[in-house]
C-alpha cells in the first residue's frame, strides 16, 4: 500500500517516465510557455528541486515552488541579493547558463572613448 502512496506523490513540473525515472520541465513564459527541459531524475523529490531551482530562477520570490520553506520569503529583503546569486548558479546547473549584461545608456561621445573607437580612428 506504502508504494502505491508514494507513486501517487504528485509534485510541480515532475512527471513520470514509464521505466521508472521522474522527468521535470518547466514553461518559461518569455518564450511564450515553451517547455524547458530540465532533466530525468532517479526520485520525485530531486526533479521536483529541480524545477524549483529553474521556477525560482525565472521567477523569483513570486514563484510557485514545491518546497516554499527551502527559499527566501518575499517579506525577506535583506538576504534578496544572495539569493540572487544563488539562483543564477542554480540555472547553470540545468545547463542553460546566461549572462545578462545590463549597460546604462551613455552619449555616443562617451561610449566611442570607452570602446576605444576614438583610437581606432586615429591609428588609420
Amino acid at each position: 500500500m506504502e508504494k502505491k502512496e508514494e507513486e501517487m506523490v504528485k509534485y510541480r513540473g515532475v512527471r513520470r517516465r514509464p521505466w521508472g525515472k521522474f522527468g521535470a520541465e518547466i514553461r518559461d513564459s518569455s518564450k511564450h510557455g515553451e517547455r524547458v527541459w530540465l532533466g530525468t531524475f532517479g526520485t520525485a523529490e530531486e526533479a521536483a528541486r529541480a524545477y524549483d531551482r529553474a521556477a525560482f530562477g525565472m521567477r523569483g520570490a513570486l514563484a510557485i515552488l514545491n518546497f516554499p520553506n527551502e527559499y527566501p520569503s518575499p517579506s525577506n529583503t535583506s538576504s534578496s541579493s544572495s539569493s540572487l546569486s544563488s539562483s543564477s548558479s542554480s540555472s547553470c546547473l540545468t545547463g542553460q547558463c546566461k549572462e545578462v549584461f545590463e549597460f546604462e545608456y551613455l552619449d555616443d561621445k562617451l561610449l566611442e572613448d570607452l570602446l576605444g573607437y576614438g583610437e581606432m580612428k586615429i591609428n588609420k
